[in-house]
């Protein structure tokens, strides 16, 4: 608006000056220059019958003389009423109008009117390498059009959105859609890095467009239609545009370089470029603009105009009466708020928000309008206070933005605003299958909560600690809870946190204070009542700022955190409602009282079913779908997962068996690329005739991307004899592939005479196209088939050997199962001889043994003579021989109080000479008087023992409870025996397999 007033003010003081004129004219018979020779009030001399017009505001002849001179090849003659101008640009060859092809420049804010210039930011470098290289083959042109707004949008709004943006990314059918039917030839004057300045010729209507990137299109060259030129009803419009430009001009001295640039590059003015000129200075909407320039009747461009210029009139008043008021307002000491008080004036009176403490007042007593029945009343007390105290506040003080940055927090806080909550248990169970394999003790857990929330007819917030090794799934269990209870969900980690001001929050007066992460957290999510995950919490830190651990107690306390206080907001909020699920890896990291505000579900990892099914119905579907392959492109054997799992994946989670499925279908994808397929939508080819080498390649490359030849290929892909074919011959054609990769079948098709790039170009070529899609429609596709045999040209070789060595384990040999954070694992204990002598008793540790171990091992070394000594008063073993006890992979750091049962036997096993019975593992810790202590880690030892095939396994009596919870299907085809003290651990360690079988 200020830019078109400022561009209307400087029209025509160098023409139209109020200072008298001389207007030298004796036949001057077109009327705009009579018009103009009256407004000068000048005085009238015969000199022919060329006009000219020239200032006199020093009343020297001579000035005045030299004036005329310099204005001599600005004037017009006669003729130029009818159209038909004396153009001051210099003629060039070829002429302007000659151009019926163009490179067509969007324009996103006005359009180019013929003699204006305009700069334009050109981002595409293929368009502006375009335009640079026109211009030195002496071809400066080119078509300016304006861009349409999208639909919806009003072209009066100014938004922030990324119009530019998305127009630059248009091209060919697309951008031409988008782009006005009439434009401007436009001269290129200069390019400037990518900024390229234009200069307005005359009107061009494209007609169709040519090549696509860049846009280049035909155009037809538009004139204006004839008219009277001693039409009064135009002679009338023409003078009125004139006085209301001079009104405007009074007010304004901002458009002088417009004229005089506008007659240096058009010559003086006739009605055609009076409308031109008053509709490009102004201020108007580019719509209506285009209107003007779109118009060809005179008449209706003349009427056109003038609605513009008396708009703009009335905005220079407008701007006259805001800039009086203000200066009324203005002392003397207040000079330098002049810009500021004017741009408050202006947005007032536009309606726009301004930002002042009123403002900002009126904006956060709205905020807390909508919230304040159910906002707590000392929160509303404290809101109130700091309003007041804004009011109060400087705007430019410090103080000021803590205060208003405090009251953005409180007033944007849901108080009060709780989600609702769906306990629909059916449906919560059904979410929680379709999510998660497995895991029905914490679906159990999550139902038994929905349940309770349901006959309380609401839900009182928990905190759950999900417990278990990487990847099995606890951070996604979170998130499908707050699915199934249509929560919001909200994720933190607080792994190596060791600020308490994360959680907490920062004291208001430190430089850039934060509230904390559950104060963010609400805000984000908009309700009180989210599910919030505290990820890694096993993993707190602790540095110089407190401990954040002691910091989460407040936050996790069912007691305290209806009442939480954040340092920075300082008033309580109510977390009662929070539902808190935490995960860890080993709750032992987690400190005591903190781990005694949770409820602990533990979860041990998945055994090989339960990980054969979630491969197959998650993470193999999920992975393909994410890799663009088609289920019928690919089989994945059962056996080739299960060799995957059981020598690749042993880790209790899932992550790395997910890991290992991706690098699989990435392989397939590349070898399904290689052999021509694609799966992208299906584009027609486009082929023309050229003897072009680019449209040679062109042709080549769109033949490739037949859609015949694409569903030929997928069609083949299913055929039932490819289904059926060997093992062997798929791995053959596998590693052939693999092994010469240079000879993918796309060269083939690429050098294939059948689709010959002088053929394609060619018309018979083109009456030959269908048999080329017929033949390359030939080319079929192997269906990839993995299986065991050739997995390992996917994955490479196993990561994991067996981890039962024996067969049957030697004397002295006795296999322990071992808890890792990783899940369980299977483990032998090796005892051997070393030396043997009277009195040479000893025992000698090796296996990276912890300090708990060589305890265990102390202890097993006691009890094992009791024992023999009482089962074989005779056998001087222990007392004459010198033990060598190891636990094989001492690189392996071990430790545990679970591995004395296993030593004792190992040791027995050696002095007597006697395997332990075939299939048999135990676990235990043992006392001095033989008793066995519990363990933990009870599933992860099965799924361990299940792992290397045991059948037989030794658990201590108190854990008999923890297996009787274990899945069937974990429990399945293991014999378990459940023992009080190590006399019955001997009896069926030492028992014959026929003593077994009749026991």
């Amino acid at each position: 608006m200020l830019r078109a007033a400022a561009a209307a003010a400087a029209v025509f003081p160098s023409r139209f000056a109020a200072a008298p004129a001389v207007v030298v004219a004796e036949e001057v018979r077109s009327p705009l220059l009579r018009v103009l020779g009256a407004l000068r009030g000048g005085r009238v001399s015969t000199l022919g019958r060329r006009a000219r017009f020239c200032s006199n505001s020093s009343g020297s002849d001579s000035e005045a003389a030299a004036a005329e001179a310099k204005a001599e090849d600005a004037v017009a003659t006669e003729g130029e009423a009818d159209g038909k101008t004396s153009s001051a640009i210099v003629p060039t060859s070829p002429r302007p109008e000659d151009y019926l092809t163009v490179i067509a420049l969007p324009l996103p804010h006005r359009p180019l009117f013929p003699g204006f210039y305009m700069p334009i930011y050109v981002k595409d470098q293929k368009l502006l390498q375009t335009l640079v290289e026109n211009r030195k083959r002496s071809v400066p042109y080119a078509g300016a059009f304006l861009v349409k707004d999208e639909e919806g949008t009003d072209p009066n709004i100014v938004t922030n959105s990324d119009s530019e943006k998305s127009i630059d990314d248009l091209k060919g059918n697309e951008l031409l859609k988008r782009l006005h039917e009439v434009g401007t030839l436009a001269q290129i004057t200069s390019i400037q890095g990518d900024q390229v300045v234009l200069l307005g010729h005359r009107r061009l209507r494209i007609t169709e467009m040519v090549q696509e990137d860049p846009l280049t299109v035909k155009v037809d060259h538009l004139k204006e239609k004839p008219y009277n030129k001693d039409d009064d009803v135009i002679k009338a419009t023409s003078f009125e545009v004139i006085s209301t430009l001079r009104e405007v001009l009074k007010t304004s001295s901002l458009w002088k370089d417009h004229v005089q640039t506008y007659t240096q590059h058009m010559g003086d003015f006739n009605y055609p470029r009076l409308a031109d000129f008053g509709a490009a200075i102004s201020g108007a909407n580019k719509l209506l603009c285009q209107e003007v320039l779109e118009e060809l009747d005179v008449y209706n461009r003349l009427k056109l105009t003038l609605e513009l210029v008396k708009k703009e009139m009335e905005i220079s008043k407008l701007q006259q009466s805001i800039a009086k008021a203000i200066e009324e307002k203005i002392s003397g000491d207040q000079r330098r708020y002049l810009l500021n008080e004017q741009l408050k004036a202006i947005k007032k009176e536009l309606g726009l928000e301004t930002d002042d403490k009123t403002a900002l007042s009126a904006k956060f007593r709205e905020r807390i309008e909508a919230k304040k029945e159910k906002c707590p009343p000392h929160v509303l007390q404290v809101i109130e206070e700091e309003l007041t105290k804004l009011q109060l506040l400087e705007a430019s003080s410090s103080e000021f933005n803590v205060t208003r940055n405090y009251l953005d927090w409180l007033t944007v806080l849901p108080w009060g605003n709780y989600s609702n909550e769906n306990f629909d248990v059916h449906h919560a169970q059904q979410i929680l299958d379709e999510d998660h394999y497995g895991l029905s003790d914490v679906k159990e857990r999550i139902l038994e909560f929905i349940a309770v929330g349901k006959l309380r007819g609401t839900s009182q917030g928990k905190i759950i600690c999900l417990s278990g090794p990487p990847g099995v799934g606890k951070t996604s269990i979170g998130r499908s809870i707050a699915r199934a209870l249509d929560r919001k969900f909200y994720r933190f980690s607080v792994g190596g946190l060791a600020d308490v001001a994360e959680i907490k929050g920062h004291r208001r007066t430190y430089v850039g204070a934060m509230p904390g992460k559950m104060v963010q957290c609400l805000k984000s999510v908009g309700t009180s009542n989210p599910l919030v995950l505290i990820d890694e919490i096993d993993k707190l830190g602790r540095g110089h700022s407190g401990d954040p651990a002691s910091a989460l107690l407040e936050l996790l306390d069912p007691e305290q955190n209806v009442n939480f206080l954040d340092h920075y907001l300082d008033v309580p909020i109510d977390l009662s409602k929070v539902l808190f699920v935490c995960t860890a890896n080993v709750i032992e990291m987690i400190p005591n009282p903190l781990l005694d505000r949770m409820e602990i579900i533990a979860i041990a990892g998945y055994i090989t079913d339960e990980k054969m099914h979630i491969a197959r119905d998650y993470l193999e579907k999920n992975t393909r779908e994410a890799c663009g392959i088609k289920p019928e492109q690919v089989e994945v054997t059962d056996a080739a997962l299960l060799s995957l799992i059981e020598n690749y994946c042993r880790e209790a989670g899932v992550r790395n068996l997910q890991k290992q499925i991706e690098k699989i279908y990435r392989k397939i994808a590349l070898q399904l690329v290689r052999q021509g397929v694609s799966n992208e939508p299906a584009q027609e080819a486009v082929i023309e005739e050229s003897s072009d080498h680019g449209s040679a390649n062109k042709a080549k490359n769109e033949n490739l991307e037949d859609p015949a030849t694409e569903n030929a290929t997928m069609a083949n892909n299913t055929d039932p004899a490819l289904e059926e074919a060997s093992e062997s011959d798929v791995l053959k054609k596998t590693v052939d592939h693999d092994v010469h990769p240079a000879e993918a079948p796309k060269e083939a098709v690429l050098t294939d005479p059948a689709l010959s790039t002088d053929k394609l170009c060619t018309p018979e070529g083109n009456k030959d196209m269908e048999g080329a899609k017929e033949e390359a429609a030939d080319k079929t596709v192997e269906k990839v088939v993995i299986d065991s045999s050739n997995l390992g040209d996917y994955v490479g070789k196993p990561v994991f050997q067996a981890e039962r060595i024996y067969e049957q384990t030697p004397v002295g040999v006795v296999m322990g199962l071992a808890w890792t954070a990783m899940g369980g694992s299977t483990l032998y204990i090796e005892t051997t001889k070393v030396e043997e002598g009277d009195g040479k008793g000893a025992l000698v540790l090796t296996g990276q043994l912890g300090d708990v171990m060589k305890e265990s091992a102390q202890i097993a070394h006691t009890v094992g003579r009791a024992i023999l000594l009482d089962k074989d008063p005779d056998n001087l073993f222990f007392a004459n021989s010198k033990v060598h006890l190891h636990v094989p992979a001492g690189s392996t750091p071990k430790d545990g109080p679970s591995a004395g049962c296993t030593m004792i036997t190992s040791m027995l096993s050696l002095a007597m000479g006697k395997p332990v019975k075939k299939d048999i593992a135990m676990t235990g810790e043992v006392t001095l008087t033989g008793r066995i202590l519990p363990i933990g880690g009870v599933k992860e030892k099965t799924i361990a023992a299940r792992r290397s095939a045991v059948k037989t396994i030794i658990f201590p009596a108190a854990n008999k409870r923890d297996f009787d919870e274990l899945a069937p299907n974990v429990k399945e085809g293991l014999e378990v025996h459940f023992v009080d003290t190590y006399n019955e651990i001997f009896d069926l360690s030492f028992q014959s397999d026929t003593e077994t079988e009749r026991s």
